[in-house]
C-alpha cells in the first residue's frame, strides 16, 4: 500500500521510508562520522540501541567482523522489521525489540554501545544512560550522538506544521533537537556515572534532495506520517508552498543545504 502526493509514492509504512529516504540523506552521514571516531576493533562487542532501521549497527557489523558481535535494540517493531529485511545473510547481528530505558541484556556483555540521533526522543534519559553503562564491560565506551540546536530549515518546517497542521505535529520537530546542549549531555553522562567524558559540539553540512521532494520525504519517514495523509490534499497543498517558498534561501542545482550541528558524548565504564 502506498499513498501518493503530488505524484511522489511513499509507502504506508514510515519505517521503509526511512530507510529508503532519511538514512541516506541524513542518517548514514552522521554514521559514518560516528563509525570514524569509534575505531572499532575485529571481535568488539556492540550494542546499537535505538537502532531504528540499522544503519550504524550493519556498520559496526562490517567492522567487527566475524569474531564480534553486534546486537540492535528498538522499541519500533516496524523498525526492526525493515532492519532485519536489510541485514545480509550470515552477518552477525541481533535484532531485540525493547526500551532504552530497561536493556533486557547481562551486565558487562558489550564493549562499545552507541545510540545515534535517538536519545532525545526518551523519556528518562538518564535512566537510559545508566543501562547503556550497565551493560558496558569495564573500560568499554559510549558513544551518544544528537542533533541540534533547531538549523533555519527546520525552524521554517515547524512553524509551517504549527500553521498547517497542528502544534502537536510541530512539537515533534521540536523534540528532534531538544539534546544538543554540551552541559545537558556532559551532566547527563557524569549522572550516569560514566568517566573520561567528553562532549564536543561540530557542524555537519548535509546535502538533501530538493525542497518539495524532501518536505515529502522527510514527513512520511516520521511519526507524522499518518497526521499529514489525514490532513487532506487543500492542506498538504498549502504546507509545501508555504515551506518550499522560504526553502528556496537553501537550495541550488536541484538540492537542499543543511547545515546542523552534531552534538557527540562519549565515556567509558
Amino acid at each position: 500500500m502506498t499513498e501518493q502526493v503530488y505524484g511522489k509514492s511513499f509507502a504506508a509504512n514510515p519505517a521503509e521510508n526511512y530507510q529508503r529516504y532519511f538514512v541516506p540523506s541524513i542518517g548514514a552521514p552522521v554514521a559514518d562520522d560516528l563509525m570514524a571516531a569509534a575505531k572499532l576493533q575485529p571481535g568488539a562487542r556492540v550494542l546499537d540501541i535505538a537502532c531504528g532501521t540499522g544503519v550504524v549497527t550493519r556498520l559496526a557489523a562490517e567492522r567487527v567482523g566475524a569474531s564480534g558481535a553486534v546486537t540492535g535494540l528498538d522499541i519500533s517493531p516496524a523498525m526492526l522489521a525493515v532492519a532485519r529485511s536489510r541485514t545480509a545473510p550470515g552477518a552477525s547481528i541481533d535484532w531485540i525489540e525493547a526500551s532504552a530505558e530497561a536493556i533486557p541484556l547481562e551486565d558487562e556483555a558489550f564493549d562499545v554501545v552507541f545510540c545515534q540521533m535517538g536519545l532525545q526522543f526518551v523519556s528518562n534519559k538518564l535512566a537510559a544512560l545508566r543501562e547503556m553503562r550497565r551493560v558496558l564491560d569495564a573500560g568499554g565506551r559510549a558513544f551518544v550522538t544528537a542533533p541540534g540546536p533547531k538549523p533555519p530549515l527546520f525552524a521554517i518546517l515547524t512553524d509551517a506544521l504549527a500553521r498547517h497542521l497542528s502544534p502537536e505535529a510541530a512539537a515533534f520537530g521540536d523534540l528532534v533537537f531538544s539534546l544538543h546542549d554540551v552541559d545537558e549531555l556532559t551532566e547527563l553522562m557524569r549522572g550516569a556515572g560514566f568517566a573520561d567524558i567528553d562532549v564536543t559540539a561540530r557542524p555537519k553540512t548535509l546535502r538533501l534532495p530538493a525542497p518539495a521532494d524532501f518536505l515529502w520525504q522527510y514527513l512520511y519517514s516520521t511519526p507524522l506520517a499518518g497526521a499529514v495523509a489525514e490532513a487532506g490534499p487543500a492542506k498538504r497543498e498549502a504546507l509545501e508552498r508555504d515551506v518550499c517558498e522560504r526553502w528556496q534561501d537553501f537550495a541550488a542545482d536541484g538540492s537542499t543545504a543543511l547545515d546542523v550541528g552534531v552534538t557527540t558524548a562519549t565515556g567509558t565504564k
